[in-house]
C-alpha cells in the first residue's frame, strides 16, 4: 500500500509540471486517481467482516485490475450519500453502459465514467447512433481541477498513509475496528465516522502515527474516506437500447409535450 501511494503522489506531481500542456496533464491525472484507488479497493478487504472475506476476497481484488472500478472508487470520495442504499444508487448510476444527454434525451452517450478517460487518453474511432463513424482526437475540455487543487481520493490515501494505517499493526488495527459492522445497506456516513475514531483512537495508542500526521489527515478521513464497498458490485451494466428509447420518449414529453 505505501508503493501504491506513493506511484500515486508521483503521478500527481508529474502531472503539475505540465501546465502549458493539458490534455497531457489530465492523462497523468488519471493514473494517480487509479493509482490512489486501488489502495482503497484493497483497504476495503481490509475493513470486510471475517466472516464474509472469505466469499467477497475475489471480487474485491478484482475491481483492482478493473478501470471502471477504479474510477468510481476515485470518484465516490466526494460523494455525501446518506447511508449504504443510496450508496449503491451511486455506484450503479455510474456502471451504467449507456446515458442519455439533453434535455429531451436527444443523445446516447456511452458510459461517461470511462468515455472520459479513453476519450482523453487514445485516439481512435467512434461510432454514433446512426452507426456514423468518427476519430475521437485526444484533447482536454477543461481542467478537472484548478491547478493546485488536489483530489479527494488522493487526500484519503495519503491520509491512511499518515496515520499509520497502512503498517501491519495498523493494517491489523482496521480490521479489528471495521470488522464487527458490516455496511449493506441502513449503515451510514456516521457509522463510519466512530469507526474512523476508533480506529484512529487504537492508531494512537500503538503509536504508529508518522511524524509528518497532521489535522488534515483526519479531517480527510472523516469527511473523504467513503463507507466501504465491498459488498457493491461494479461491473459494467448493460442497458437495451429499448429503454433507452423509452427513456429518451418519456423526457421528450416531458420536456417538448411530445415524442422527438
Amino acid at each position: 500500500m505505501p508503493i501504491i501511494a506513493e506511484s500515486a503522489e508521483s503521478f500527481w506531481s508529474a502531472s503539475r509540471q505540465l501546465q502549458d500542456k493539458p490534455r497531457e496533464m489530465g492523462v497523468l491525472e488519471n493514473f494517480a486517481n487509479e493509482e490512489a484507488a486501488k489502495a482503497l479497493i484493497l483497504i476495503d478487504a481490509v475493513r470486510c467482516p471475517a466472516k464474509l472475506i472469505s466469499s467477497k476476497l475475489n471480487k474485491v481484488v478484482g475491481h483492482f485490475y478493473d478501470h471502471l472500478a477504479r474510477l468510481i472508487y476515485a470518484e465516490s470520495q466526494d460523494w455525501k450519500p446518506m447511508h449504504m442504499k443510496q450508496l449503491r444508487e451511486y455506484v450503479d448510476q455510474e456502471r451504467k453502459a449507456h446515458y442519455l444527454e439533453g434535455d429531451g434525451g436527444e443523445y446516447i452517450l456511452p458510459n461517461s465514467t470511462v468515455a472520459r478517460r479513453e476519450s482523453i487518453l487514445y485516439a481512435d474511432i467512434e461510432a454514433y447512433e446512426n452507426d456514423a463513424l468518427v476519430w475521437n482526437m485526444p484533447h482536454r475540455l477543461q481542467n478537472q481541477y484548478g491547478f493546485d487543487q488536489r483530489p479527494a481520493v488522493l487526500d484519503t490515501v495519503d491520509a491512511l498513509f499518515a496515520v499509520g494505517a497502512f503498517t501491519e499493526t495498523g493494517l491489523k488495527i482496521v480490521s479489528e475496528i471495521w470488522g464487527q459492522v458490516e455496511f449493506q445497506e441502513s449503515e451510514d456516513h456516521q457509522d463510519a465516522q466512530t469507526l474512523t475514531e476508533l480506529m484512529l483512537n487504537r492508531f494512537i495508542e500503538a503509536d504508529i502515527l508518522l511524524e509528518r500526521a497532521h489535522q488534515k489527515h483526519v479531517s480527510a478521513l472523516y469527511h473523504s474516506w467513503q463507507m466501504p464497498m465491498y459488498n457493491l458490485e461494479f461491473k459494467l451494466i448493460n442497458v437495451p437500447l429499448e429503454e433507452l428509447q423509452l427513456e429518451r420518449a418519456a423526457m421528450a414529453r416531458s420536456e417538448y409535450g411530445c415524442d422527438l
